[in-house]
């Protein structure tokens, strides 16, 4: 089916940063498989990982213990404070399981009709859920979608505060707040950190349950295992993945040690499987190891600055926090992702103007010198075309 809009190139092997197409063509990657592959392509620690468990065992099921999920559990508790871990395959099951959960908990608490403040712009995933919840383009396609959500502009803590005191049924029904730290499909929008802790405040204050979505922030994207530690917030729940596994599907929702189902309550057939979670614990290590963490700061600096400076009034803004970046046009420019193809460049547009950059972590300054080199050349030669 196409449910996706294919680009005339296909792959068939990488290094690092670099991806070569069936044709021997090499291309510089700065969209990691939509933030995925953080640790670039074929990264050795990742490779032996995957080999080492394929020998001994792929699959057992969650109806087992399994040690190398219990190892990757307490990694990330160690990393977030978050004692409780569901495991899934994909950032789409992590927001159904924060949904589910917070939900239950709520009404285990005698909430009757649980709802969930969203923000505009947000995506949390194409199932029914996180569809409904962030209300993304083309959503009325699947009506009835499920209810209990409302939606407030992007940062907005008046709003929140207001929604919470303006009806005592309303504020009471409310449970949890879900956000993204950076808006990634909405445009690679950032909320800032004071913003972050005033939410945090306000939940607090109202007895509400914080969800931060860190699919596409987390595992080191932003310079730091996941956004919300730039502000220093700590939330009630978080969902992880797309990087987390670099390639191999793995899925988390991480909650306080008060927040958790009961057995039956969900599950997933391959959450967590000794491939995933050891595919998973490789990542972490080589990150924590390695200092990538130093190394999408301070690459993901250059960038966005080299970017700011080059292309100037060209473009409407250059953002981005680490390696997650975002170049705001002035129309759409969705053909920008053909040109670049035929530069030998993968990069993205989101929002229909917004062009998007999540290169690998272990991006080298020659390599991000390269980028940014051809990135510019791209897009001015694109504002001359369009202006003449």
């Amino acid at each position: 089916m196409p449910t996706y809009s294919r680009l005339p190139v296909a792959f068939e092997r990488g290094e690092g940063v670099w991806l070569w197409d069936t044709d021997g063509k090499r291309y510089l990657d700065a969209l990691s498989g939509l933030g995925v592959c953080s640790l670039g392509h074929a990264h050795p620690a990742v490779v032996r990982a995957i080999k080492e468990q394929s020998e001994k065992l792929l699959h057992t099921s969650n109806l087992y213990a399994i040690p190398e999920q219990e190892h990757l559990a307490k990694r990330l508790a160690s990393i977030t404070g978050l004692q409780n871990a569901f495991f899934c395959n994909s950032g789409t099951e992590a927001n159904e399981a924060a949904i589910k959960l917070v939900r239950r908990c709520a009404r285990a608490k005698g909430v009757k009709r649980p709802t969930i403040v969203t923000f505009a712009g947000a995506f949390h995933g194409r199932s029914l859920a996180p569809l409904a919840a962030a209300k993304w383009k083309g959503y009325t396609h699947f009506a009835p979608l499920p209810g209990g959500f409302k939606k407030v502009p992007f940062g907005d803590v008046q709003a929140l505060e207001k929604l919470f005191k303006s009806n005592a049924n309303v504020g009471a029904d409310v449970c949890a707040v879900m956000l993204e730290p950076i808006q990634g499909e909405g445009g690679v929008h950032i909320l800032s950190d004071n913003t972050l802790r005033d939410i945090r405040a306000l939940c607090d204050a109202h007895g509400v349950w914080l969800i931060l979505d860190e699919v596409q922030t987390g595992v080191g994207r932003t310079g730091a295992w996941y956004a919300c530690e730039h502000s220093g917030v700590k939330p009630d729940v978080l969902t992880s993945a797309k990087a987390l596994g670099n390639g191999v599907p793995i899925g988390v929702c991480l909650a306080n040690k008060a927040l958790s189902f009961d057995a039956g309550e969900h599950g997933s057939t391959f959450g967590g499987n000794p491939l995933a979670s050891a595919a998973a614990a490789a990542v972490l290590e080589t990150i924590e190891k390695d200092g990538i963490l130093e190394n999408a700061r301070h690459i993901g600096d250059y960038i966005r600055n080299s970017l700011s400076e080059n292309l100037g009034t060209a473009v409407r803004e250059v953002r981005g926090r680490g390696m997650m970046i975002g170049i705001e046009m002035k129309r759409e420019c969705k053909a920008l992702v053909s040109r670049a193809l035929e530069r030998s460049l993968l990069i993205n547009v989101t929002a229909n103007k917004v062009i998007r950059l999540l290169p690998p972590l272990i991006m080298k300054m020659s390599e991000a010198e390269t980028l940014v080199k051809t990135l510019t050349e791209v897009i001015l030669n694109s504002s001359r075309k369009s202006r003449a």
